[in-house]
């Protein structure tokens, strides 16, 4: 600000999974190599807390593979992205997500591109780029964008973020799992056609897959953190956490009860819905759901919404809860992954 620097930021959503990561990483590089004379330094922005970066079990594992140490990245809370803005130096790229939570409402002005694989949920200013596409993977998004720019500014390490970060959103490009569509595949094989040294794509997926699920030396607080989405509805924040465990396991785990209370008394959530996904051998997932809330009107709600549920059904299926206030489901429909189940819970609230 002192120096009247522009700085143009390229920031993924705050659930900074590995996509959000990864794609942040690979565009702002892209841009800052790219752009003719560039008057903006481009800075890719983890949008997590600096403390939380070692719940991304999966992120930390490739970045480490990649030579790409932690001291070199920079995260939310050592950027003053307000401050810039208020400053009139800050622009702002958003990639795998389009709509800033509310807290950070007044930054929508800086935004002049966006790249994102989910549907629009609103509309942008005319000067505003965006690119909304229904692919497995915004890093698909990227890898296109950077292979339609100048040639040679793709390098191997970059390749290898874009070419695993793929894989692993889209389930080892298998049709099962119901995310991979044609682009996807086409970006892998481009990557792995300009850089035929890339490991195989099991291995890759295999490593990621392990690391993701990894969650050994972690707290439940931590757990609860590791892949967390809230809901805001009516004075009523809902927390929706990624569990990468078995529903069995979590609802065992000692003091889970006091846990659970600790985690939304801290933050002031009204109740949370934990949602298992584990897989078998042949990586085919398997899905439960845990409901809790001290609250008995919110937590019925949120229970009727979810079994009545028919864009898309879950086919919940109830499961023995060692509490009353924590409602247990084994979710049938497997295909219906958190992305599909949070406008459900968006319409409840």
């Amino acid at each position: 600000v002192r120096h009247h620097q522009e700085i143009h930021v390229v920031m993924g959503n705050e659930a900074c999974d590995l996509d959000s990561t990864v794609s942040a990483l690979a565009l702002a590089y892209f841009l800052a190599k790219s752009s003719p004379a560039p008057k903006a330094a481009f800075i890719p922005v983890l949008n997590i807390p600096r403390a939380d970066f070692a719940l991304r079990t999966e992120t930390t594992f490739l970045l480490r593979e990649q030579g790409i140490p932690a001291a070199s990245l920079i995260f939310r809370d050592e950027i003053d992205l307000w401050g810039l803005h208020r400053a009139g130096l800050l622009s702002l790229t958003l990639v795998d997500h389009h709509v800033l939570p509310g807290a950070d409402a007044a930054l929508e002005e800086a935004v002049v591109e966006v790249l994102d694989h989910r549907p629009l949920e609103r509309d942008r200013a005319p000067g505003c780029q965006v690119t909304a596409e229904p692919v497995g993977s915004c890093a698909t998004l990227v890898t296109e964008r950077i292979a339609q720019g100048p040639p040679g500014v793709l390098d191997r390490p970059t390749a290898a973020l874009l070419h695993g970060t793929i894989l692993l959103d889209c389930v080892n490009l298998s049709p099962a799992a119901g995310k991979v569509t044609p682009r996807d595949v086409a970006c892998v094989s481009l990557l792995e056609a300009r850089f035929p040294e890339l490991p195989a794509r099991d291995a890759v997926f295999e490593a990621l897959q392990a690391a993701k699920f990894d969650v050994s030396g972690l707290t439940t607080e931590q757990m609860l953190r590791k892949d967390l989405k809230v809901l805001s509805g009516d004075e009523l924040p809902l927390a929706v956490s990624a569990i990468y465990v078995d529903l069995e396991s979590f609802l065992r785990r000692p003091g889970l009860l006091q846990d659970l209370d600790a985690f939304c008394q801290a933050r002031g959530y009204a109740g949370l819905v934990a949602m298992m996904i584990s897989f078998n051998e042949r990586n085919e997932p398997s899905r439960q759901l845990a409901v809790y809330s001290r609250h008995d009107t919110l937590r019925s709600t949120v229970c009727q919404a979810l079994e009545e549920a028919t864009a898309p059904s879950l086919h919940l299926q109830p499961l023995p809860s060692p509490w009353s206030c924590v409602g247990a489901y084994a979710q049938g429909n497997a295909l219906a992954s958190r992305k599909k189940v949070l406008p459900i819970l968006r319409a409840a609230l």
